[in-house]
């Protein structure tokens, strides 16, 4: 199979503009919501302790755990064909462009060009970055049940107008991962063809026909998925969903990370819970990366849990910082040399289908 299938995603150079245009439309969004609603008196009345400088070491520690359990699953989707170095990149890349782009669009789509680029043959490439999906779904899905029933409604929506009604929204909002996931499991391990068929048949519709041509990409992907996975073991499985388990988990334990550093947390799983019905509702953000919106729904989903307005800006700034920012700095250290590497040269090696 070639590398290029003429329903694979095409894969061209990024733009400088394509990257600095969205870097200063977050930043700017970030500093004027900062100049205008954090009070710099917070920093006066708080003393740094080398306990709050440890639970912020833990907060980094997570993030670098999340990152080292999300590289181990693209060396092992891909056959450990890939280097650790080279899943860096990958991983780091994904999450560089999820920062530039509104949160609904993400960098996952763009996971098959950056495996590309590191040789990865493209049906492969659709392969991990489905199976990718397929896993990240699964584990909301069946996290949030169980969640659900160890903690009380409205300690996760607290009574506020505005929060106890988004929880009808979660709830919407579930159902349709839910539905996505269904779709994505049945597509990829019980019957391919009826999937792709009835996609095709629904965005031929006049209201969805204007996504026609990426769901057809999407759907031939699920074909090569579908057939490249066939004959992957349990164990394999296991390990697979084990470290999306500790991917997810160690990315929502940063904001019970960074609350330690500060104020003493009661329930910590409700903190955790929160992280989880923020990250669904960033989907409905359109800034790069939720920037702005994601501040300012921090600020208003914990706000119950401080006592002053001051110390939860700052832990909404280091929070960002470990989960956006941190991102933001490694893509542009690692994007100029990946860029000139990736587009330059020509590569040789290949995966066979």
């Amino acid at each position: 199979m070639n590398r290029h299938s003429p329903l694979s995603p095409p894969v061209k150079s990024f733009k400088k503009y394509q990257i600095v245009i969205p870097v200063v439309l977050g930043v700017t969004v970030i500093v004027w919501f900062f100049l205008n609603e954090f009070d710099p008196s917070a920093f006066s009345t708080f003393n740094f302790t080398l306990t709050s400088v440890a639970f912020i070491g833990l907060a980094f520690s997570l993030i670098l755990l999340r990152d080292m359990t999300m590289m181990w699953r693209f060396r092992l989707l891909a056959d450990k064909k890939l280097s650790w170095i080279q899943s860096f990149r990958i991983n780091v890349l994904s999450e560089f462009t999820s920062a530039l782009t509104p949160t609904a669009i993400g960098g996952s789509s763009l996971v098959v060009v950056f495996l590309a680029k590191e040789g990865v043959e493209t049906g492969r490439s659709a392969t991990i970055m489905l199976i990718n999906l397929l896993l990240d779904e699964l584990y909301f899905i069946l996290i949030c049940p169980i969640l659900f029933l160890l903690i009380p409604f409205q300690e996760i929506f607290p009574p506020s107008v505005v929060i106890s009604s988004l929880g009808y929204v979660f709830i919407g909002l579930y159902l349709l991962h839910l539905l996505w996931a269904t779709l994505l499991f049945i597509g990829i391990f019980i019957h391919p063809n009826l999937v792709r068929k009835a996609l095709l048949f629904l965005f031929k519709l006049p209201v969805l026909k204007r996504w026609y041509s990426n769901v057809e990409i999407m759907t031939h992907n699920l074909l090569q998925v579908s057939h490249d996975i066939g004959h992957r073991s349990f164990t394999f499985w296991t390990k697979i969903f084990l470290l999306t388990f500790f991917t997810w988990s160690a990315r929502f334990l940063v904001a019970n990370a960074v609350f330690l550093a500060f104020v003493p947390v009661n329930n910590h799983l409700t903190v955790f819970t929160r992280q989880i019905v923020l990250w669904i509702f960033s989907a409905l953000m359109p800034t790069p990366g939720g920037s702005g919106m994601s501040e300012l729904a921090f600020k208003g989903y914990y706000s119950d849990i401080f006592t002053s307005g001051s110390i939860v800006l700052l832990v909404t700034v280091i929070w960002r910082i470990i989960t956006y920012y941190f991102y933001l700095l490694l893509g542009v250290l690692i994007i100029p040399n990946w860029l000139n590497k990736s587009f330059t040269k020509r590569k040789n090696d290949k995966f066979n289908p």
